[in-house]
This record gives structure tokens, C-alpha cells and sequence, in this order.
């Protein structure tokens, strides 16, 4: 997927394995019915039907569009629902059957007091992609990026003082409570199951269950960005609104919360530049990051407490699906943070208008690059958080590794202990058997090699606790004088709380014969 991300790829889509028709002589539909190809010539049905833009699109017969102006009002920017129309107020459904009203609301004209509209698009219908693709004139790849999860950002139709078109997939990981979280599909990959580990490979796609009640799930912001001198319009895709998915109504909520915050307002009131919008709704995403980085250390915290505990060798498999889990979430705040910095190197061609001044331009730019510093810091501590997390998993892993090496040491030490006994009875053996006339002279008996090998077995146990520096008769460092006394020190052990046991016994027993007498 990663191949077809980006307009600048020159083979968007084509199968360089077979040799293509450059002669195209298919009647193109000038209506937005005929989108991506009354746009985009180079977008061929075969492309298209590659790159299945319309396949994975939702098989609901509705879309629903949700409206929100950011408006210029007295020296204040007001986030507002606009009345579309209909029952809902900011709300717009596109059914199958009455497709061209939707067309009829995009080519109406704007109030000059929007600085921005906003339209978060839920469950993403064939019409609907093709009515916003050709009146936005918008790249293909940004469907095809969202519709396949793939990240993803870059610039295009740049005109130098008029505006650009940016465009930014950003995959995320989210937390969600379990009961909220149907087992439904989260991503395009679309896993079979929910388990962490499968039989043949470790699906990092899928939900991850944290065990406390909690799931984590990959979410998307595919959002694309119109910048104009006269009419900014961003467009916010959502995947199909049921699951565990960020839904385009409770999106289009929290970007109305922006609006209520004191030091937004004052960024809006400083810059007319409407890419701070789009670099406020990435600090939903980095939200998100915290809450399930926070839940992975309560998680990766219980598997700890485990391993120390129960010294389970089967713990080893949860620890590395995790950490391949890690590994991959590395990649995604890599993809955030480049998205980040793109944001801010990407400087809108708008701004360089004469309807703004140096001032007001170079007042933006400051604003625009202090903002990026502020979030590309904290997707820093999320990476370091998560370093953190894998290298406490590695640890997990060695000690588990390090607790198998210490019960195959002591399974060793016990078949050592086993040869000391029929060591000592083998090599007399092999003494008494040796064809030799000092010892073979017919007086050697069966008691003979008893008490030998006894004496052995005796001196190879004692020779055998007194090199070793610590077990179950010395303590730890004990010096070699204290090893060398061995069978006194633990004969006394034995007498000891013996004596303790039976002296107040005999002092009572002769009481009582004494008062008898």
C-alpha cells in the first residue's frame, strides 16, 4: 500500500509486470458521476478498480455529513453548527435515491464571515466520494490512503500566494472499555480474532485486551485540507461509525471544544492561517496515545508482578507479543511525528497573499513553529515512554530466561549429587575387578568392598560440600575453615534443639519422682 500514497509515486496503481495501453479512449463523464477521471485523466477504470477506491467504501445505502463553520464574529472566531437543512440542524444524510441535493449544498455560495467549514464525513458512500473529489478537485490518493489505512501526507495543485490542497492519514492507537467494544472489524486487514497470537503469526492489527477491562484498537485521521485566500474547507473522513471508532459527530464535538478554549482563541485571533485546525485535531490523536501508553503500564506492570511471583515459563509468550506490539507502534509515532513536522515546514501558499501583511505573516509562522515544537515534544515523551515500556519488557524476558537457566542448573546439580553416590561404588568396583595379583588373591569380600566404597562415598560427600561456596549446610560466604568442619557444625545443628527439647523434660520427670519419695 505504501507504494501509492502520495501523488508524486509515477505509477499510481499500475502493474509494472504487464504492459499497459497508455491509449485511453474511454468517454469521460464530465459530471461528478464520471470522478476520479473528469479530474484526474491519469486515474484509468483499471487503476481504479485496483485500487478499489470504491470497493471499500461503506455498503450502507446513507451517508452522513456533518457541517461546522468557523466564523470571523467581532474580534472572536465562533465554532457553529450551520442549519443545512432538514430535521438536525448540521446534519446532512445523502440517501442512494436523492443523491443530487447534496451536489446542489456544495455549489452554494459561503458568507464571508466563514474563515473555515468543516465537513466530517461518516460512512463514506460511492456518491459522496465522488461529489467531494469533484468539487473540491481532490486527489484521489486521499481516498485510496484513508480507504487502506495507509499513512501518509503530502501537498498538492500548489498556487504560490493563492492556496494548496495537504492532505494527512494518520493512523493512532485508542483505548476503549471492553463492553463498549464489539468484536467488529477495527482495520482493513480485518482479523479473524481478537486473541493476541494466533497459530501461525501475531496479529498486530487486532484489539489487544489489557485484562483490566480495557481494549486497544487503531483508529485513522484521514483528513484533507483546502487552502484558499477566499474559502478554506477541510475534510474529515471517518471509517464506518460502528465499533470502536472515533465517530464524525463526537469528532465534529471535540473541534467545538477548540473553540471554547482561552489560548486557542488567542491563536486564532493572532493568525488567520486555518492550519492551526488542522494541527489542534492531532493533539486528539496524541490524547488518545497517552490513555492507551498509560494502560499498557498498568499492563506491562501485572505481567512484572507476575513473572516475579509465579516464575511462569508461559508468560514469555505474552511478553513478545507485546513487544512486537511496541515495535509497531514505534513506526506510528514515527508517522506522527513526520506528519507534524510536515505540517510545519508546509507553509501556506495563502498567507503569502497582499491581503496579509509581513507582520502578520511573520507573526504566523513564529506561532505555527512554536505550536509544532510544543507537540512534536510531547509525541517525544510518548516515545520514550514506550521505550521504556520495551526495554521493562526485556527485562521480564531475561529474568524469565534467567529463571529456566536456574531450574536446569538445579535439575544438573541434582544428577550431580546422584553420580557422588555411585560414583565412589563404581570406581571400587573397577579397583576390585582390575586383574592384579595384590589385589586380586582371592581374599577380597563382599563386606571388603562394602566398607570401601562407604568410606569413599563418605570422603567424595565431604570433599564435594566443603568446595562449594554456598547450599544447604553453609551459609553464604562462609570462609573455608567453617566448610572444612562441616559434618560438626551441622552435627551440632541436629543436637542442638534435641538438647533444648529433652533437658526440660528430664528436670520435669525428676520433679515429680522427688515428690513422690
Amino acid at each position: 500500500m505504501y507504494l501509492h500514497v502520495a501523488p508524486s509515486r509515477p505509477w499510481p496503481w499500475m502493474n509494472l509486470d504487464v504492459n499497459s495501453d497508455l491509449t485511453d479512449t474511454t468517454v469521460v463523464n464530465q459530471s461528478w458521476q464520471g470522478y476520479p477521471q473528469n479530474q484526474f485523466r491519469n486515474w484509468t477504470p483499471d487503476k481504479v478498480q485496483r485500487s478499489k477506491m470504491f470497493e471499500k467504501c461503506s455498503k450502507d445505502q446513507t451517508s452522513t455529513i456533518y457541517w461546522m463553520d468557523v466564523c470571523d464574529s467581532e474580534n472572536v472566531v465562533r465554532f457553529t453548527i450551520p442549519d443545512m437543512g432538514g430535521n438536525d440542524p448540521g446534519t446532512t444524510k445523502v440517501p442512494t435515491k436523492d443523491q443530487n441535493k447534496f451536489w446542489d449544498m456544495l455549489q452554494q455560495n459561503r458568507p464571508e464571515t466563514i474563515r473555515v467549514r468543516w465537513l466530517f464525513v461518516d460512512d463514506l458512500t460511492q456518491p459522496v466520494l465522488r461529489m467531494l473529489g469533484t468539487k473540491y478537485n481532490i486527489e484521489p490518493f486521499f481516498f485510496t490512503s484513508s480507504l487502506h489505512w495507509t499513512p501518509s501526507r503530502y501537498q498538492d495543485t500548489l498556487r504560490h500566494g493563492k492556496g494548496d490542497h495537504i492532505t494527512i492519514v494518520l493512523p493512532f492507537l485508542q483505548s476503549q472499555q471492553e463492553s463498549r467494544s464489539p468484536h467488529t472489524r477495527q482495520s482493513p486487514t480485518d482479523p479473524k480474532a481478537w486473541d493476541s497470537v494466533t497459530d501461525t503469526l501475531i496479529d498486530i492489527q487486532a484489539p489487544f485486551s489489557t485484562g483490566d477491562g480495557h481494549v486497544l484498537f487503531f483508529d485513522v485521521l484521514a483528513i484533507h485540507m483546502v487552502r484558499d485566500v477566499k474559502e478554506n474547507t477541510i475534510i474529515s473522513y471517518h471509517p464506518e461509525s460502528k465499533g470502536h471508532r472515533t465517530p464524525a459527530k463526537h469528532l465534529r464535538s471535540l473541534i467545538q471544544f477548540v473553540g471554547e478554549s482561552m489560548y486557542w482563541q488567542k491563536i486564532f485571533g493572532k493568525s488567520k492561517d486555518p492550519t492551526f485546525l488542522f494541527l489542534a485535531i492531532l493533539w486528539y490523536a496524541l490524547r488518545e496515545w497517552d490513555e492507551s501508553l498509560d494502560l499498557l503500564f498498568r499492563h506491562v506492570s501485572e505481567l512484572e508482578l507476575q513473572v516475579l511471583q509465579l516464575d511462569n515459563i508461559s508468560l514469555i509468550n505474552d511478553l513478545h507479543v507485546l513487544q512486537a506490539r511496541l515495535l509497531h507502534y514505534q513506526s506510528l509515532l514515527h508517522d506522527f511525528e513526520v506528519a507534524v513536522t510536515f505540517i510545519e515546514t508546509t507553509h501556506n501558499p495563502a498567507m503569502e497573499s497582499h491581503e496579509v501583511t509581513d507582520e502578520e505573516r511573520t507573526d504566523s509562522n513564529a506561532l505555527m513553529n512554536k505550536e509544532c515544537k510544543n507537540l512534536l515534544s510531547e509525541i517525544d515523551r510518548l516515545e520514550r515512554r514506550r521505550m521504556m515500556l520495551g526495554s521493562r519488557l526485556k527485562n521480564a524476558m531475561d529474568f524469565t530466561f534467567a529463571i529456566v537457566n536456574t531450574e536446569d542448573s538445579r535439575r544438573m546439580q541434582r544428577f550431580t549429587y546422584l553420580t557422588i553416590v555411585f560414583l565412589p561404588a563404581s570406581f571400587t568396583a573397577s579397583i576390585f575387578g582390575m586383574n592384579v595379583m595384590e589385589i586380586d588373591n582371592g581374599t577380597q569380600t563382599l563386606a571388603h568392598y562394602m566398607m570401601v566404597t562407604v568410606v569413599l562415598t563418605l570422603v567424595t560427600i565431604y570433599i564435594v560440600v566443603m568446595l562449594q561456596e554456598q547450599n544447604w549446610v553453609h551459609r553464604r560466604r562462609a570462609t573455608l575453615l567453617q566448610r572444612a568442619v562441616w559434618p560438626i557444625r551441622s552435627l551440632w545443628r541436629i543436637i542442638l534443639p534435641l538438647q533444648d527439647m529433652w533437658v526440660p523434660q528430664y528436670r520435669r520427670s525428676s520433679t515429680v519422682i522427688d515428690v513422690t519419695a
